[in-house]
């Protein structure tokens, strides 16, 4: 059919219509309003903002999808909670241990726990603050919250750890001060209780992944590669990366009492260092894609895209674009050309259904966009050009993940 027809059919852009709105009793044409939308849908029902049936339940609401998504932000706020209990008690003891023993890698690991404790009250006002619903000015919602708060963790990883540790290890090079056999006791006693403490917090956060793992039918190791929760991914990556710099002052501490050459420890927290700055670099750089519109996992765009090729009443889908609003929300603008012959009850009713089936099978499309167009040779160039593309890199990442 042709984009005119379409357009005096549903408007330029179909079925975001104010709330409470009635038909104006137009046929054909259409009444419009502001935004070049249709005052009014004819047997398919209103719709509000969000592009949801005023029928349907709104977010957070069961059938809506994003109940799920509610427990699953409970079972992350108890992961952060233990997080944070078990670094502000480990942080305290380092500090001490540190300050007795003198001891370079037990100082950059006080650092280090300082930091993570921080990080978890930045991740624990994200869960609070994304959970505001959307309003006049923020009419997507506050779920890209997570996002920021997410790259302040990373933030605070890079300057209070890792920058700290490069200076406790420098420190330590032009330090020739010994350690008492006391203090290594000490030393080490701290660092074994954080080892048991860090380890626990850390299973805990994968056995949230694990779970999760099993509600997807997928590895837990492929979970934690695609997981889309900046809170979790965060927490996960500190628990990590505090055992590992434990392990490391253990080793550091332990050749130093062996040796009595404090270059061990030195070295240990250099290492310490380098480790939290590559952890904030990639926390970071994830963060920072999201924050800048990141589109949905390209394997659930190639099923939407699959999807929609497969309706009987499209014949050409020129663009299919995502973006992700926040863990559990992800926005598609879409453009299709539908089958010539339609008429505008046929075309309204047929995109009210396809909006409604695309919910249905992906409740995390909370934000929907369907735009009628005229496609023309050149667009369906680039839209198997750009299919091409992302097949490819569909293909790509099953290859990586079967490594």
């Amino acid at each position: 059919m042709s984009a005119d027809q379409a357009r005096n059919a549903v408007g330029p852009t179909y079925g975001e219509q104010e709330p409470g709105e009635q038909r104006s009793g137009e046929q054909g044409a259409g009444k419009q309003d502001l935004d070049g939308q249709e005052s009014g849908e004819q047997g398919a029902g209103k719709q509000d903002l969000d592009g949801k049936e005023s029928g349907k339940p709104e977010s957070g609401e069961q059938g809506s999808g994003n109940q799920g998504s509610g427990k699953q932000d409970g079972e992350t706020r108890k992961t952060v909670w233990v997080a944070l209990g078990a670094n502000l008690g480990i942080a305290v003891a380092k500090a001490v241990g540190g300050a007795i023993a003198g001891s370079p890698a037990l100082l950059s690991e006080a650092a280090h726990s300082v930091a993570d404790s921080l990080n978890e009250v930045f991740l624990l006002a994200s869960l609070r603050r994304s959970e505001r619903p959307a309003d006049p000015l923020h009419p997507f919602g506050y779920g890209k919250e997570r996002f920021f708060w997410s790259l302040l963790a990373a933030v605070g990883i890079f300057v209070t750890g890792g920058c700290f540790s490069f200076l406790q290890g420098i420190e330590a090079f032009r330090s020739e001060e010994s350690e008492s056999l006391g203090g290594y006791v000490v030393g080490l006693v701290v660092l074994v209780v954080a080892l048991l403490a860090e380890g626990t917090s850390l299973l805990r956060a994968l056995s949230q992944v694990r779970a999760q793992a099993k509600t997807h039918h997928r590895s837990t190791l492929h979970e934690i590669k695609v997981n889309d929760d900046p809170t979790l991914r965060t927490v996960l990556a500190e628990d990590s990366t505090a055992c590992l710099g434990v392990l490391l002052a253990i080793l550091g501490m332990a050749l130093h009492m062996a040796t009595g050459n404090g270059v061990y420890e030195a070295w240990a927290s250099l290492l310490i260092g380098a480790l939290l700055v590559y952890v904030a670099y990639i926390l970071g750089k994830s963060a920072r894609a999201q924050l800048i519109g990141e589109a949905a996992a390209p394997e659930m765009q190639q099923e939407i895209r699959d999807f929609l090729d497969g309706r009987p009443e499209v014949d050409a889908v020129t663009a299919a674009m995502t973006m992700r609003l926040g863990p559990d929300s992800v926005m598609l603008a879409a453009r299709v050309d539908l089958v010539a012959g339609l008429d505008s009850e046929e075309v309204e009713e047929a995109l009210v259904r396809t909006k409604q089936e695309l919910r249905e099978r992906w409740p995390e499309l909370d934000q929907l966009f369907l735009d009628v167009t005229d496609a023309s040779v050149a667009d369906r160039v680039r839209a198997r050009r750009a299919r091409k593309d992302l097949d490819d890199v569909v293909e790509e990442r099953r290859q990586t993940d079967a490594v």
